[in-house]
């Protein structure tokens, strides 16, 4: 399980949690614009737009749950069982697998308008990257400055949904998320009115109960509705600083600790890493389960024109500053 949101100050920031019960030995990695996309029934993309994001390397084939483009378009794929269906191919169709549609996207697309266009034609196939790796059911965000979408592949077809929220979470689908909300929208930043009954002197006893009744579960359907409603009211200077902390804030309301989501057999759901990227400068911000220090890696400082990926394991003990 997992939440993705979008955030805008003077800069446009793109990032998500990534919730489950084990990792791939996930890694930061960075495709310059050199390196050769093999795609599954699709022509090989020598040159494009240089990415970074988090994903999973086999057979020197960087996998990514999540990613930013050079030009400032972000994608990240989320879990969505039980809801995801991918069709056979289709002669008319540009058949794209699943663990290739983040790079697919961002290799060619500055916007997302662009990427709009780009999936016109799109055809997502039910090809597995190898038989260790199966094909995972997925749905996606795709954002850029001022503007995101939801990408859905079901068993009627592809769906695009605007996302005026900048959210996403698993399931339900996403339009159903968006039909949520209508339950919520007594919700306040501010002290409550006593509308119960005029003829009561109903007086708020504490500070911040205009959000009473926003959910504090960690199902997917509660975090899409608190992470809108903190995302939505969440006030930061522009500085570079207090945008990367605010963003960092407002997925640490989703964040899942070890223990409370229990899946048997010893396992549980945690939050693995939480990412922030500053799409429009092309770092990558993160933090893990077990280091709350924000490290960052800066896409611009690297080779972009190089032909092979550069990797950067993620720092994963815990690093405590010492005042005294």
């Amino acid at each position: 399980m997992c939440t993705a949101i979008t955030y805008e100050t003077k800069d446009f920031y793109f990032g998500r949690t990534l919730d489950y019960e084990y990792s791939y030995k996930d890694e930061i990695v960075i495709t310059p614009r050199n390196y050769s996309f093999q795609f599954y029934n699709s022509e090989i993309i020598h040159n494009h737009y240089a990415i970074i994001g988090v994903a999973h390397v086999s057979e020197d084939y960087p996998l990514y749950y999540d990613a930013i483009n050079e030009k400032g378009l972000g994608m990240a794929g989320l879990n969505f069982a039980g809801n995801s269906f991918y069709q056979k191919e289709h002669a008319c169709k540009c058949n794209i697998a699943p663990f290739e549609f983040v790079p697919w996207v961002l290799c060619q697309c500055t916007t997302v308008e662009e990427t709009k266009e780009l999936l016109e034609n799109l055809n997502l196939v039910n090809t597995p990257f190898s038989k260790e790796l199966p094909v995972a059911p997925l749905h996606w965000m795709i954002a850029g400055h001022g503007k995101a979408i939801t990408v859905e592949s079901t068993e009627d077809g592809i769906h695009i949904y605007d996302n005026p929220v900048g959210v996403l979470t698993n399931n339900p689908p996403f339009n159903e998320q968006m039909f949520h909300l209508n339950n919520f929208m007594n919700l306040t930043t501010k002290q409550p009115q006593n509308n119960f009954c005029s003829k009561l002197p109903l007086q708020a006893y504490s500070r911040g109960m205009g959000a009473l009744g926003l959910p504090g579960d960690l199902s997917s359907e509660s975090r899409f509705v608190r992470a809108a409603f903190v995302k939505l009211n969440s006030v930061s200077g522009d500085s570079e600083e207090e945008s990367v902390s605010q963003f960092f804030h407002i997925l640490g309301s989703v964040d899942q600790p070890k223990g409370c989501c229990d899946l048997g057999d010893g396992k549980y759901e945690i939050t693995f890493y939480t990412s922030c990227c500053n799409a429009s400068k092309g770092i990558y911000y993160y933090t893990t389960y077990e280091n709350h220090q924000i490290s960052a890696v800066y896409m611009h400082r690297e080779r972009l024109n190089a032909p092979c990926i550069i990797r950067y394991p993620l720092i994963r003990k815990e690093q405590i500053r010492v005042q005294n």
